[in-house]
């Protein structure tokens, strides 16, 4: 069943989502609230699941990962398990997803150079054909979902 939110919850989701850092204050003001009116409804969203956590964006270029990629991999049922487990204590792996077609999980890796690419890709062929697309540039960065802000104040 989906929970219902109303305009205010989604605007305070969107300036969350634009900075976490956003003072209390500040978002009471953008939404026209107190600022205890406005902490009550952003625990209710925590608790309700609209809110999963408070995350710092790092430029990964900065951290030495020059090199993003995306693997498919054509996983077995037997061995989705084991590859799971393993992907999980990778730590250049941001993203492990399942999905339909030819291959059974899609990654999204980054790595300092090709030759650490290579390597990890060649550790993945043990669990099953691989395909790789290295990433040349980014158009639209990770985004979240923004609430859509249809009604009006």
């Amino acid at each position: 069943m989906r929970q219902q939110i109303d305009y205010i919850d989604c605007k305070i989701l969107q300036i969350l989502q634009e900075n976490a850092r956003t003072t209390l204050k500040d978002i009471a003001s953008q939404v026209f609230l107190s600022s205890p009116a406005t902490s009550a409804r952003i625990d209710k969203l925590e608790k309700e699941g609209f809110i999963l956590g408070y995350y710092t964006k790092v430029n990964r270029e900065k951290m030495g990962n020059h090199i993003k990629a995306f693997v498919n991999v054509e996983v077995a049922n037997d061995k989705k398990d084991a590859f799971i487990e393993y992907v999980t204590d990778c730590p250049n792996v941001l993203e492990c997803s399942c999905i339909t077609g030819e291959y059974a999980m899609l990654l999204e890796v980054v790595y300092s150079n090709t030759e650490e690419l290579e390597q990890f890709v060649s550790k993945l062929q043990r669990y099953g054909k691989t395909q790789t697309q290295i990433v040349f540039s980014t158009a639209i960065e990770r985004r979240e979902l923004t609430p859509a802000l249809s009604m009006e104040m």
